[in-house]
């Protein structure tokens, strides 16, 4: 599915709307998705991840209604930095699972459900992107942040943590659709999901094979360049955070 111009809202559902930010980069892909969501008929809106401090995307925010809530789904400063900005314009609080991050809110607990602007929002707490990654669901709806994305793949802090993450967004009911921070939004987040545990466990299978050929003190860089080398190089600095992730993993479970 393709994305709209930068700086043009576009509705996805009753309830849910997205305005992409416009810094597409090979790690944000397109840009970073801001999504708007009210109840059908609510005054109100909640903002999710407004991006970097870009006082081009940010004032557009400000003129899309009353907003109740600023919700962040991790620290990263694509999804995060101006949150502080957009807060003081309209008056909301700023919420996230990292207490640092808020503004006239409590941080985030898992499983709690947030309500404002005429919904209910459960937090599915979510690592191995960052220790802060939250998932926000709610009505056939699953925010992902960048713990799942619209294509391609995430990068890992820690493995351990993300493969529990992604077996949980499995444990969710079928049918749910996933608004990712980065990319088109997913017509089925399971199936996804699925997906990323398969390719996870795939690379984890490539990573052991490289140890055997490379030996087991082999860096990052050179299981990389090893397991990597159908992706394109530009890609390979954040592919080395993902290998000392997998590194990490399977050397404790040694």
């Amino acid at each position: 599915m393709s994305h709209p111009a930068y700086g043009e809202l576009r509705r996805v559902s009753e309830s849910a709307s997205v305005l992409l930010e416009n810094n597409p980069s090979t790690m944000t892909l397109e840009g970073t998705n801001t999504w708007v969501l009210r109840a059908p008929g609510a005054r109100e809106c909640v903002l999710v991840d407004p991006g970097y401090h870009d006082l081009d995307h940010l004032p557009k925010l400000a003129e899309l209604g009353p907003v109740a809530l600023i919700l962040l789904t991790h620290h990263h400063p694509d999804h995060s930095e101006g949150a502080p900005w957009l807060a003081e314009r309209v008056g909301a609080p700023v919420r996230a699972f990292d207490p640092s991050l808020c503004r006239g809110g409590e941080a985030f607990t898992d499983g709690e459900v947030v309500r404002a602007a005429g919904l209910e929002l459960e937090v599915v707490h979510t690592p191995g992107h960052t220790d802060d990654s939250v998932c926000l669901r709610y009505d056939g709806h699953v925010l992902t942040g960048d713990t799942v994305l619209g294509r391609g793949t995430t990068v890992l802090s820690d493995l351990g943590a993300y493969l529990g993450s992604l077996r949980r967004l499995l444990d969710l009911p079928a049918g749910l659709r996933g608004l990712p921070g980065h990319g088109p939004e997913l017509a089925e987040l399971k199936t996804t999901a699925q997906e990323y545990l398969d390719h996870r466990e795939q690379r984890l299978d490539q990573v052991r094979s490289a140890l055997r050929v490379l030996g087991e003190d082999a860096t990052p860089r050179q299981i990389v360049e090893h397991v990597y080398a159908d992706v394109d190089p530009a890609l390979w600095a954040p592919a080395e955070h993902s290998v000392r992730a997998q590194l990490d993993y399977l050397r404790s479970a040694i």
